[in-house]
């Protein structure tokens, strides 16, 4: 395991180390060298012109649509998706390499699905196409283990979900739909905090984590200030609890892990909640004073505590 910067920080209060020896330590260890920026800068114009790639693809059917022979609309992209396959199957490619040609044959499919849909004009709902797209890449998103492929599948699974909700489960409330977008995503987000915390997978990227973070936490945003300002109150007390339950466990981890982000969206959250509890009282003119005075007030407070958090934590290093 890769020593990380807090244990060298550990380590030097505990020891006789001299600062050049530190540096060294950190300069070995923690530092980015040069190999590691190319590295970093290999894998990101990779990503770029894939990206860049199959962008030029959507483009180029959207531009030459009427011109083109429905065979070769498919075929074209039916060959995209086969050549860019072989060619993750090449045991020479690097895996950080095969992952990103494997997420742009991912995209690629969506488009496959798209085009056939445009020709045939099946007339089936939105949901079938991104339903038809998150089954067809399953397969690739389990293997390859990567973390923007797992981001578009998650994507993907809501979208499909919110679209079923809006065309045929129609009588569903919304906060039932919000509620189950909410427990959906929480779920995913702690199963990859335990999943990394007991070494079952590969380390998680933080980015990964803090988007999955803020995609639960909109959803509980959304649902409790929908529970509050709606009449129909039959889900919000089991809504309100969980997400209390959640909220308390983001803080303390948020605590324990030394992390800012969970210090500062669920609060923001929070506040956004307490908000709308105002707005309930009254939805008059009068009421924007209190709660404007209320969100700058509590922002500030958020903030300082924040400061202090950070100050505190950078002495104890």
């Amino acid at each position: 395991m890769k020593i990380q910067r807090e244990d060298i920080h550990i380590i030097s209060r505990h020891s006789n180390l001299t600062e050049q020896a530190i540096e060294r330590v950190l300069k070995e260890n923690v530092y980015n060298d040069k190999e590691m920026w190319k590295k970093f800068l290999r894998l990101f114009f990779i990503t770029l012109g894939i990206g860049f790639t199959t962008a030029g693809i959507i483009f180029f059917f959207a531009y030459n649509w009427a011109d083109l022979n429905k065979f070769i609309k498919l075929g074209l992209t039916e060959v995209l998706i086969i050549a860019t396959t072989i060619i993750v199957l090449l045991p020479k490619i690097k895996s950080s390499t095969r992952n990103i040609i494997l997420t742009g044959s991912s995209f690629l499919v969506g488009v496959l699905f798209a085009v056939f849909g445009q020709i045939y004009q099946t007339g089936a709902d939105a949901y079938d196409f991104f339903l038809a797209w998150t089954l067809f890449i399953t397969l690739w998103v389990v293997v390859s283990n990567f973390a923007p492929l797992w981001l578009l599948y998650i994507v993907l699974i809501n979208t499909t979900f919110i679209l079923y909700t809006e065309q045929v489960a129609k009588d569903w409330p919304p906060i039932l739909v919000i509620t189950l977008l909410f427990l959906f995503n929480t779920a995913i987000l702690l199963t990859f905090i335990f999943l990394e915390k007991d070494k079952k997978i590969e380390s998680v990227p933080k980015w990964f984590i803090y988007i999955l973070t803020l995609g639960s936490v909109t959803f509980a945003t959304a649902g409790v200030s929908f529970g509050i300002l709606d009449e129909d109150q039959s889900i919000f007390p089991g809504l309100a609890l969980i997400v209390i339950l959640m909220y308390g466990l983001g803080i303390w981890h948020g605590i324990k892990s030394k992390s800012g982000f969970y210090l500062s969206v669920i609060p923001l959250s929070i506040i956004i909640m307490i908000s709308a509890s105002i707005l309930r009282i009254s939805e008059g003119a009068e009421m924007l004073l209190p709660v404007s005075l209320f969100i700058i007030v509590s922002v500030t407070l958020v903030i300082m505590k924040l400061v202090n958090l950070q100050n505190k934590w950078k002495n104890e290093k």
